[in-house]
């Protein structure tokens, strides 16, 4: 009889915790909405923002993001002169991937190009923040044609040891645990660490107090953010060391905007070191942290008009 009970309790803990994912989803699906277009690529339905008139720009946000990372603030200005195209990743935000999709760094780069047919776009400068900036690389490798120019701010280009602490949650190889984790303890789990995971991730500077809806932080309590996240974190052990080999042969103009302080993405490795690597690649280094294109609007808005010319 005990057993039962234990079992029972069991049960009705872990019904608990679905139903609270299952709250915290839609909760914050009806406090931050879609705000964009739909494009079915494939096994990938893909939301996007499309304003503006001009050369085309696109930009991919990084690890457990969504395009209002770049919708805060660095999208409207720069849609003044050009055409601007912040694209939620495959997983990501509203975007859906089929389980059993290919989730590599390389197939993003290919369902990202395939956005640009989409869109009858030729070419277009590729903005690419953290995990986007090694989805950026890879597009420019596979599609050099596609790619007029590479703006990347803290990107990813060295496969780190291990993973920030912030995200070490996410490394979870088995897929169907992400999924059981990502239905029960994950969104508990964000809420427990979100003050501590903002002072990190945003450090030295402070994480502005309407990131949760403008800048699309609540859409962390989506359980499909801790699953996609995960899947990307597994595919970056995957994926960078073939991403890294084929540095040498780029012809892509590569710029790349860091912070010295940032505490996500070793600086160094992953931005000082990049023109030995990158033929012709360059490198401007600022103070501030790792969410530059939230914390520092104007300077992110800066540089991609110095690429983008």
């Amino acid at each position: 009889m005990l057993a039962l009970w234990i079992l029972f309790l069991l049960f009705m803990s872990v019904l608990g915790l679905v139903f609270f994912a299952a709250f915290s989803n839609k909760k914050a699906e009806q406090l931050l909405p879609p705000v964009g277009t739909f494009a079915t690529l494939g096994s990938t339905r893909l939301h996007y923002v499309d304003q503006g008139q001009g050369p085309a720009i696109v930009m991919i946000h990084g690890l457990c993001g969504n395009l209002h990372n770049f919708t805060y603030g660095v999208a409207t200005p720069l849609a003044q002169n050009y055409r601007v195209i912040c694209v939620d990743r495959p997983g990501c935000g509203y975007s859906k991937r089929s389980s059993n999709a290919d989730a590599s760094l390389e197939a993003q780069a290919d369902t990202i190009v395939s956005l640009l047919d989409h869109l009858q776009i030729e070419s277009a400068i590729f903005v690419g923040h953290s995990l986007g900036g090694a989805i950026s690389l890879a597009a420019a490798q596979r599609h050099p044609d596609r790619v007029k120019a590479l703006a990347l701010i803290a990107p990813l280009t060295h496969l780190p040891d291990e993973p920030s602490p912030v995200f070490k949650s996410l490394d979870v190889p088995s897929p169907l645990l992400r999924s059981i984790l990502g239905w029960t303890l994950a969104i508990p789990g964000t809420l427990y660490r979100m003050s501590l995971s903002l002072k990190v991730i945003f450090g030295p500077e402070k994480a502005p107090p309407n990131f949760a809806i403008r800048g699309g932080g609540i859409l962390s309590l989506k359980p499909q953010t801790f699953i996609s996240g995960s899947s990307d974190l597994q595919n970056v052990s995957w994926s960078m060391p073939a991403i890294e080999a084929a540095y040498v042969n780029m012809k892509t103009p590569v710029h790349v905007l860091f912070a010295h302080e940032d505490r996500i993405l070793d600086c160094k490795l992953n931005g000082e070191d990049l023109p030995s690597r990158i033929p012709g690649a360059q490198i401007t280094l600022v103070s501030g942290g790792h969410m530059l294109p939230v914390t520092q609007v104007e300077l992110c808005v800066q540089f991609i008009e110095g690429v983008a010319g």
